[in-house]
């Protein structure tokens, strides 16, 4: 009887360990995420740095380009000049949309991060309980396992002082 308490105790131990070691490996996952959505925002910061950046060029560009179409009608080199501002425009435009563009992606990314991050989270806090559950499992059948032993030593002290 002892020798299937003694399974059950080590049946226990392995789920516990089980447990423990999935719970360090959702830890460390999770700490994997947490390094992700770091470097995450600090992209997203440099991004929207760059944005602000092109943001004022654009301004800049802008300006010069309504500058040069009042100056236009003074000839041909003007009007050569402002040509080359709008591409230049145009082309800061395209930078704009694709670094929004590449922003909207990382907010989507570092979404999903979050979902992952929350997900792996609530995993750890079952396994947790789990784990509290089988260790309070372990403890009521170590407190029978005493009390079995001590009917055993009675009985063995009884069946002696026969």
């Amino acid at each position: 009887m002892t020798d299937k308490i003694r399974e059950k105790l080590q049946n226990l131990r392995a789920e516990a360990d089980n447990a423990i070691q999935r719970a360090d490996e959702a830890e460390a996952q999770n700490k994997k995420y947490e390094q992700l959505l770091l470097e995450k925002d600090q992209e997203i910061t440099s991004l929207q740095h760059k944005l602000g950046v092109l943001d004022g060029e654009l301004e800049k560009a802008e300006g010069k380009v309504t500058e040069y179409k009042s100056v236009q009608e003074e000839g041909e080199h003007s009007k050569t000049t402002n040509e080359a501002l709008i591409r230049k425009i145009q082309l800061l435009e395209e930078e704009l949309d694709a670094a929004e563009k590449n922003v909207k992606e990382t907010v989507e990314k570092l979404r999903q991060v979050d979902v992952k991050a929350e997900h792996f989270e609530r995993q750890v806090s079952r396994l947790e309980q789990e784990r509290d559950a089988i260790e309070k499992k372990l403890e009521d059948e170590h407190n029978k396992f005493l009390k079995s032993k001590q009917e055993l030593d009675d009985l063995a002290s009884t069946l002696e002082g026969l």
